[in-house]
């Protein structure tokens, strides 16, 4: 068991675990893997797999923290540090021009992100090749995939393809599209950027009450009336509906991810296949709630350090429909106190 402490609101991922976030698979896989370094540098550089391969190797501990609040500390990570191909002896590759360095995987929709370049030469990232000692699985990014420390983890590309030196920030696909804070730093909880709507655009919506498949990330719905509220197919990562009425709202196949739900009335409604990744419902009523098939990992149903956890303990009984799979997702501790819910009120 690592001491390392956690930031803010993460939950400690069981140690043979290492959950699997986003696509599971590059896109073409057909042509020789390669890593390009091109932009605003002196030459442009074409690295195949079996050069990477060959270079020198080092080992590293590194804690890995997901947006969607798990925490997995000091996993050791083996692969070629960047700075060493960034580098022709001790001149460095890019020009005066580049002020941010983007990182484009090998995926259908060409998955980015990117650094300012003096945070990247501070936080040392890598090209990993290897997790605790095995090689990278696809699913997790291999055969190579970008490291990078002190950061949220979507900052640290799965198969990576291209480094590419900017004279301007451009934003990535998680942070234009899925709307992820371009910081990312987990000690001062940069998940996720601004609302997209004003106070008024989203006042219309709410009264509204058909949130269905629209992109909604961040609005406010505390404390509201929102029975038989559509939300299906909606993007609604970190919205907050603290203490709303949901009472048979229906939610099915929504991104949930990072959402409040503390104390909601969640009482008949279908959260079936929807992603509540790092979801808060602790203290929620999910009697008769359908969660079949919804993504849970870093989900919270109790707050196990709370004043009066009592009040902060979702309310789980015989109707609350999960499947094995969902739950597995769970932290240990969720996950027992979901099964213990259920079995109390067998």
């Amino acid at each position: 068991m690592t001491n390392n402490p956690l930031p803010p609101n993460q939950q400690l991922v069981r140690g043979d675990r290492w959950p699997v976030v986003g696509e599971r698979h590059p896109g073409e896989t057909d042509s020789p893997w390669t890593l390009e370094i091109c932009g605003c540098v002196h030459r442009s550089l074409t690295f195949s797999l079996d050069l990477i391969l060959a270079m020198p190797h080092v080992t590293r501990q590194i804690d890995v923290h997901c947006v969607t609040r798990w925490s997995k500390p000091a996993m050791t990570f083996t692969g070629v540090q960047l700075h060493d191909l960034l580098h022709d002896g001790d001149t460095p590759l890019w020009t005066d021009k580049a002020k941010v360095v983007s990182f484009v995987a090998r995926s259908e929709r060409n998955h980015s992100t990117s650094l300012l370049l003096n945070e990247m030469l501070d936080l040392d990232p890598m090209i990993a090749l290897q997790a605790d000692g095995s090689p990278l699985a696809t699913e997790h990014g291999g055969p190579i995939r970008m490291v990078v420390p002190g950061k949220y983890f979507y900052k640290s590309v799965k198969w990576v393809r291209r480094i590419e030196f900017l004279s301007e920030e451009r934003l990535g696909y998680w942070e234009s599209e899925a709307g992820y804070h371009n910081g990312a730093d987990p000690w001062r909880e940069e998940r996720y950027m601004a609302p997209t709507l004003t106070k008024q655009e989203a006042l219309r919506v709410i009264e509204a009450r058909d949130f269905s498949g629209r992109d909604l990330r961040s609005i406010n719905a505390a404390h509201r009336d929102l029975t038989k509220l559509n939300a299906s197919e909606a993007l609604l990562r970190h919205a907050d509906f603290r203490s709303s009425n949901l009472q048979d709202a229906n939610f099915r196949g929504a991104n949930l991810s990072n959402a409040n739900l503390q104390l909601a009335d969640l009482r008949g409604a279908c959260l079936a296949n929807a992603d509540l990744e790092g979801a808060d419902l602790s203290g929620a009523d999910l009697r008769g709630c359908d969660l079949r098939g919804a993504s849970l990992f870093g989900a919270s149903f109790y707050q196990p350090d709370s004043n009066d956890a009592s009040k902060l303990s979702a309310v789980i009984d015989h109707t609350t429909q999960f499947d094995v799979a969902s739950l597995d997702a769970l932290v240990e501790q969720q996950k027992a106190y979901v099964l213990n819910a259920i079995e109390s009120d067998s």
